[in-house]
């Protein structure tokens, strides 16, 4: 198949890492892998992408290559790195490198068990002199961008004295940006999940730090819901991270770049997005990768359309099924094509 619509459409000047993270897709365990990355880079040739979260160790002692894997057509993409030994995280930026990523971000924010037993995540804003190791560190083992993902304090602690204290070690420390979820994370008593509604979100607390820090970049993460809402943010910080709303309802980010980048560009439209997809979904089959690999993560394309429903059942029942190829993706398309006729008639 012979589409137009290709991530190879990205803007040929180089990219300034600066303004890509003026609108960026937040990291997300099991979603923002290289498949939805290559997605998403269809809908938005300018914003930053994030890998999942990947442990220090795991890339260390483990299969570097998968974990880093990564299409020059997916740029630019920060990885994010989650540890708290400061000379394993300097191997593992080395090898980010070396991989290519555009920014190595490190994971201050994340509240889950698994994660607080392995002293990463959020529990380390209790030690920001840890963390500003663990920057400088990373710092020294490469010339590229090294940020902080956190939240503005956990448990009790005092989102301002605390927030500074730990951002003022960061700045210290070299880092080059910071983002801020604006929630408060609780390590007792919250799951991962009720830690990204129950507390509080305060995002004035964001914009009196990116005030204090400026002309650090400083970005806000954290219940934005819709582009209106984000637009909003950037009156008051230097760019905005959306996570759950950019991936449930994808085609929000075939409006960024218009919206943020000033792109003057026409927005990707739905069919020439699965069409590109299909293609990809068959270059990705060949080197054995399921096709729902690649359709799981375009459930929400539809979303609000006459036949969604039935195109959301194609895209996971159907791509589940022994054999499934590339085509589900093309019936998908026509399921939502003739659905709309029939609106129309």
């Amino acid at each position: 198949m012979n589409t137009a619509l290709s991530p190879a459409q990205v803007p040929t000047e180089p990219f300034s890492l600066r303004e890509a993270r003026r609108f960026s897709v937040a990291p997300m365990m099991e979603w923002t892998d290289p498949r939805c990355r290559y997605f998403h880079r269809l809908l938005t040739k300018r914003a930053l992408l994030f890998t999942e979260m990947v442990t220090s160790a795991a890339l260390v002692h483990g299969d570097a290559s998968r974990h880093l894997r990564l299409d020059p057509v997916e740029q630019p993409v920060a990885v994010q790195l989650g540890g708290s030994d400061p000379h394993e995280l300097a191997a593992a930026t080395r090898l980010a490198d070396a991989a290519g990523f555009a920014e190595i971000n490190l994971n201050v924010g994340c509240p889950s068990d698994r994660v607080q037993s392995g002293r990463f995540g959020a529990c380390l804003m209790a030690e920001p002199g840890l963390v500003a190791q663990c920057v400088r560190a990373m710092r020294d083992a490469t010339d590229r961008p090294v940020t902080v993902k956190c939240r503005i304090g956990i448990d009790d602690q005092d989102t301002k004295t605390g927030l500074d204290r730990f951002a003022d070690a960061m700045v210290e420390a070299g880092v080059d940006a910071l983002y801020v979820h604006a929630r408060k994370a609780w390590l007792k008593g919250l799951s991962p999940k009720e830690n990204r509604t129950i507390p509080p979100l305060d995002y004035d607390r964001v914009y009196r730090l990116r005030a204090r820090l400026s002309p650090l970049p400083v970005m806000i993460n954290g219940g934005i819901e819709t582009l209106e809402q984000a637009e909003a943010h950037l009156a008051h910080t230097d760019g905005v991270m959306l996570g759950r709303a950019a991936y449930h309802t994808p085609m929000l980010l075939a409006e960024v770049d218009q919206r943020f980048f000033g792109a003057s560009e026409p927005r990707p439209g739905l069919a020439e997005v699965m069409q590109a997809m299909a293609d990809y979904a068959a270059r990705e089959r060949a080197t054995g990768m399921r096709v729902n690999a690649v359709t799981r993560h375009m459930l929400g394309l539809a979303n609000g359309l006459p036949g969604a429903r039935q195109f959301r059942q194609i895209l996971s029942v159907d791509a589940c099924r022994a054999g499934a190829d590339e085509g589900v993706i093309l019936r998908a398309l026509d399921a939502l094509e003739a659905s709309a006729l029939r609106m129309a008639g």
